[in-house]
C-alpha cells in the first residue's frame, strides 16, 4: 500500500472528458486529445501539488467540474469499475454513504473508466450504490492526468485505474494520495486525513 501524505511516503483543465454512451456501450475507440495530459502528476509526488482541474460527467448527465468545489474537500477515488466486484463497488457504496464523507465540508466521487450506460444498469439493481457519485473517464484522460493506471493496485496495468485515492483540500491542494492493493474499505484512513 503506497500512502503520501505531507510529500513522505509510506507503506489544466480538460474541456470536456464526457462521454459517448453508444460509442462507449460498442467498444468504439476513443479520441483522446493527450495534448491536455500537460497538467499530469507524478502519484509518488503528488501531495502539495495543485489537483489537475477536469470536467466529467456523471451517472445522472450532470457535469461535475473539479475547480467548481473550491472551499470544499473532494475524495477522488479512482477504480476499476464495473467488473471490480465486490471489492470497489463496496467501496463506492460506502463512501456514498458516509455522512463523515459527504456532507457540507467534504464530498466524494468514484472516477471509473467504464460507460453511463453500464452503471445505470448496476446502480439500479444495487440500492447501495445509489446515493453515490461516479464520474465517467472513458477515454481514460483523468486516469492519465492522476497517475493511476500503473500503480500497485492495478490488475491491468496500463488499463485500468486500481483501488487508488485523493484527498483535495478546500483549496484545490493534493493534500493525501493513498493506493491500495488490499482493496480494503479505507473511509477511516481517509477521515482521519482530512484537514
Amino acid at each position: 500500500m503506497s500512502v503520501i501524505k505531507n510529500n513522505r511516503i509510506s507503506g489544466s483543465v480538460i474541456e470536456s472528458a464526457g462521454s459517448n454512451d453508444m460509442a462507449d456501450h460498442h467498444g468504439a475507440p476513443s479520441r483522446l486529445d493527450r495534448s491536455k495530459l500537460e497538467s499530469k502528476i507524478n502519484f509518488d509526488q503528488a501531495v502539495d501539488q495543485v489537483a489537475p482541474d477536469f470536467t466529467l460527467v456523471n451517472q445522472n448527465g450532470e457535469t461535475f467540474r473539479l475547480s467548481d468545489y473550491k472551499g470544499k474537500n473532494i475524495i477522488l477515488f479512482f477504480n476499476e469499475g464495473s467488473m471490480c466486484y465486490p471489492a470497489c463497488w463496496n467501496q463506492i457504496a460506502a463512501l456514498a454513504n458516509d455522512l463523515r464523507i459527504n456532507n457540507n465540508e467534504t464530498t466524494a466521487v468514484s472516477i471509473v473508466i467504464d460507460s453511463k450506460y453500464e452503471w445505470e444498469r448496476i446502480i439500479n439493481s444495487q440500492p447501495k450504490l445509489q446515493k453515490a457519485t461516479m464520474l465517467f473517464d472513458t477515454n481514460k484522460l483523468v486516469s492519465e492526468m492522476y497517475d493511476v493506471l500503473d500503480l500497485e493496485s492495478s490488475m491491468h496495468k496500463g488499463s485500468y485505474p486500481g483501488h487508488t485515492y485523493f484527498i483535495i483540500n478546500k483549496n484545490g491542494i493534493i493534500s493525501f494520495a493513498l493506493d491500495d492493493p488490499n482493496m480494503a474499505i479505507n473511509n477511516n484512513v481517509l477521515v482521519s486525513n482530512l484537514i
